[in-house]
């Protein structure tokens, strides 16, 4: 048995899909993250004044964990503030959008069942 540690400060950061940069700690990107087959976690930055792509993915499901920041999440036809500590949960297929409303980065973890893919990103408006 091994025991899979990665270390959030020497992870590369990549841009996803839908435009939002993220360094992911565990999923299928593999090497330095911890390689996890069934799901994955990121920390994800969306800038001040910027935002995701509106989104949806067919097979996963999201936890996304505000971290520092403020930010406006849509889903479906809703829309709602979010803060530190707040967990908004994303179910496979809703479409979805997150805005940076503050004036630091808006960080989160992203949790996504199975692991995120950018085939399973499916954008409804452009980056």
């Amino acid at each position: 048995m091994t025991i899979h540690v990665s270390q959030l400060g020497e992870l590369p950061s990549f841009i996803t899909a839908d435009g939002s940069g993220i360094r992911e700690m565990a999923g299928v990107a593999g090497a330095p993250s911890a390689p996890a087959r069934n799901q994955s976690l990121a920390e994800a930055s969306v800038p001040v004044g910027g935002s995701t792509a509106a989104h949806y993915h067919p097979l996963a499901e999201e936890l996304y964990f505000i971290q520092t920041g403020t930010g406006r999440m849509r889903m479906g036809g809703e829309e709602r503030d979010v803060g530190p500590g707040d967990t908004v949960l994303i179910p496979p297929g809703v479409e979805h959008k997150i805005t940076n409303t503050g004036d630091v980065d808006l960080v989160f973890l992203c949790c996504c069942a199975p692991a995120y893919t950018h085939e399973d990103t499916i954008l409804t408006e452009e980056p």
